[in-house]
């Protein structure tokens, strides 16, 4: 727990989407004299938030009220380079997120987990893992429940299993894990940072302030969490969704490393192979999940559960919402609801998971390569529908692999998906882009999916 006193400090929040909501409301209980500001011209919470004593300044950001400012909370959604940040960091001001702000408050471990793709799924399994264990979990973060709003519950036995973005480990300063866990890298979000380098870098701060009692997690088949990775204080184990070579033959990443032997998930050292759970009681589908079901089982290990609750926390899991979710099927066509695959890299990863795919692919395009998903496609898919303002590039990108169609809304891009498919093949969603030119969020967009193909059905 960080000492750290903001009573009768002028604090600027600034976002009043749920994580700046979350960090007002805590500042205020903990005796700051708080300023929510936004550019939208309304904040829909403005009424309770008034009677907890925040101000509330919509439309716009003031440079008076940044003038003023003791301390400056910054939401992950907004980018930390405006000029007003800027100033205020030049002026000696303390700019920080939220992630860092409830951090330095909370009194229990923290379990991180970062990557470009799996953080979500990742970090529901280690708390369903841990709670099966007996252990007192709060999960949240980037999922659910912003961290703001798990100080009030945090106690010592707590343990705080955390979703992390690039964008709240950005702003970090004594953020502070107990055990780190980074999956993956792959290109993402580089409409928001400058270079793959700089987005790489904000990952890699999860393991900053680790120290030699703490764990790191990492992937050894990701060649660049392992560069990112190497001469960090924490101790290292990994894992790898391959099978495991003979024990003492292969020089391990880390202490231990968690792989696949056969029908089994191991932990592997320089001296023996131990089993640990038949790999018969993973529900969860396509086999990349893998990768994230071994980033649960070595955290949670490393926390202190046993192999009967890490069972029971995989038991009846079969994924998230907007997760390779079944959204139904019509006739022989089955429709899968990957709307989370907001990137290229997770939306490849989905399309090599199944045979005769239509993919709904596009949005709002956050970087990368298109052409990525050019083998994939290759071998796995019959067309794709084209959506959102990346429309004409999904086009341009693809359109000499498969079959391209462009559609102006959720409701044509289903029917054209699903007349593309006729008769047995599969509707996947996974736009490989961001959602906010058609909706609010990945869930919105997902929702939508499911409501047309419900919609089709009737109509059918």
């Amino acid at each position: 727990m960080h000492d750290f006193d903001v009573a009768g400090r002028r604090v600027v929040v600034v976002g009043a989407a749920r994580s700046g909501v979350a960090a007002a409301e805590l500042l205020a209980e903990r005796g700051a004299r708080v300023t929510l500001s936004d550019t939208r011209p309304v904040v829909a919470e403005a009424a309770a938030l008034q009677a907890a004593g925040v101000t509330i300044e919509a439309g716009g950001h003031q440079a008076a009220t940044f003038d003023a400012a003791d301390l400056v909370v910054v939401s992950p959604g907004v980018p930390p380079d405006q000029p007003l940040l800027a100033a205020s960091g030049a002026r000696g001001v303390e700019v920080i997120g939220e992630l860092e702000l409830a951090s330095r408050w909370l009194r229990g471990p923290v379990i991180a987990i970062t990557g470009t793709k799996g953080k979500s799924t990742t970090t529901t399994l280690i708390g369903r893992m841990l709670s099966a264990a007996g252990r007192d979990v709060l999960v949240g973060g980037n999922i659910g429940v912003p961290l703001s709003s798990q100080v009030a519950r945090s106690t010592p036995e707590t343990v705080h299993v955390v979703e992390t973005s690039s964008f709240q480990l950005e702003t970090t300063v004594h953020f502070h894990p107990w055990i780190a866990v980074w999956l993956n890298l792959a290109d993402d979000h580089l409409d928001r940072h400058p270079s793959r380098d700089a987005y790489a870098r904000a990952k890699a701060r999860i393991f900053r302030n680790q120290t030699a009692a703490d764990w790191a997690v990492v992937n050894a088949l990701d060649a660049e969490v392992v560069r990112r990775s190497e001469g960090i204080a924490a101790r290292r184990v990994s894992f790898a969704a391959t099978p495991a070579p003979t024990p003492g033959k292969t020089p391990l990443l880390g202490e231990a490393q968690f792989s696949i032997d056969g029908p089994s998930i191991v932990r592997r050292t320089t001296t023996e192979t131990t089993r640990i759970l038949p790999l018969s009681v993973v529900e969860l589908p396509g086999r990349h999940m893998h990768h994230n079901v071994l980033a649960a089982v070595a955290a949670a290990s490393l926390a202190g559960a046993g192999a009967a609750a890490m069972a029971e926390g995989l038991s009846g899991f079969r994924g998230l919402d907007h997760v390779m979710e079944p959204a139904g099927q019509v006739g022989g066509v089955r429709f899968i609801n990957d709307s989370k695959a907001t990137n290229v890299e997770s939306a490849a990863r989905s399309i090599e998971a199944f045979d005769g795919v239509v993919a709904l692919i596009g949005g709002r395009f956050k970087g990368g390569d298109l052409g990525e998903l050019r083998q994939p496609l290759r071998a796995n898919a019959r067309a794709v529908v084209a959506i959102g303002e990346s429309a004409g590039l999904v086009r341009d990108a693809l359109g000499d692999v498969v079959p391209v169609e462009v559609a102006g809304s959720m409701a044509d891009a289903v029917r054209a998906a699903y007349r593309l498919a006729e008769p047995d093949g599969l509707v996947l969603l996974a736009p490989a882009c961001a959602s906010f030119d058609w909706f609010r969020d990945y869930a919105e967009r997902g929702r939508a999916f499911k409501e047309e193909v419900a919609r089709l059905r009737i109509d059918r």
